[in-house]
């Protein structure tokens, strides 16, 4: 089954920022919306922003509002998700899924249809 790659994630101290990227060789993400969702230890899946592939409409999560920007560029296969302001509680590993209906009409994880191993955020002084 095909599987997203996800990476830049890392160790950044609080109030700093990352720049995620979703991509996947040999699969065309352009046609599709893409969720940006993550799991702390312990905790629920929730999800954090979609951008869709049609006309670029973004939707976020309160968590992420104001803070995060989800961003698409077609031309190198690849969404972003920039993130500032990073807080301890926005520890996780953040995965890229794709939407299995279309549109970014919702968060929830009845929409995710694939995504892939994830790549660690840690946020510690």
């Amino acid at each position: 089954q095909v599987q997203l790659v996800e990476y830049g994630g890392g160790l950044v101290q609080p109030g700093g920022s990352l720049r995620l990227s979703c991509t996947r060789s040999g699969f065309t993400l352009n046609y599709y919306t893409i969720h940006w969702f993550r799991q702390a230890p312990g905790k629920e899946r929730e999800g954090v922003s979609c951008i869709s592939s049609s006309d670029g409409k973004t939707l976020y999560a309160e968590l992420a509002r104001g803070r995060f920007t989800i961003s698409r560029d077609n031309a190198k296969n690849t969404v972003y998700l920039q993130m500032n302001k990073l807080n301890t509680e926005d520890t996780a590993v953040y995965y890229c899924a794709v939407d299995k209906f279309g549109g970014c009409h919702g968060l929830d994880m009845t929409r995710y249809w694939f995504w892939g191993q994830g790549t660690q955020v840690t946020v510690s002084s």
